[in-house]
């Protein structure tokens, strides 16, 4: 739980529990930490270009996540951990692949 706390807000009534024991993140980061590496074994088997329709499709991913969060914090209203989770993992995936075409695009610069 210690590493969680910088990573997360870490609040118990966002946060998945297994016999009784909170999860080290929320549910929503639960389901971007769970995209990240779902995407990245996947994509070691299966690969694709990072052009920009893949920036394109990445941002769009981000939507949903991005919804979810300012609608529930600016209160009209409250999200579940379901809801946070799956959110979290379609963000994830698209953050992943924002992450990985910006990498690139500074490495091509930088060589």
């Amino acid at each position: 739980m210690n590493i969680g706390k910088y990573l997360c807000h870490q609040k118990p009534e966002r946060s998945f529990f297994i016999k009784g024991h909170q999860f080290p993140v929320c549910a929503r980061c639960t389901g971007f930490y769970t995209a990240l590496i779902v995407y990245l074994i996947w994509n070691h088997f299966y690969t694709h270009g990072y052009d920009l329709n893949m920036l394109i499709i990445s941002m769009i991913l981000l939507i949903p996540v991005t919804v979810d969060g300012v609608t529930q914090y600016f209160g009209p209203r409250e999200s579940t951990n379901p809801i946070r989770f799956i959110t979290g993992f379609i963000g994830g995936i698209g953050l992943i692949i924002f992450m990985k075409i910006i990498l690139r695009m500074i490495t091509n610069v930088l060589l």
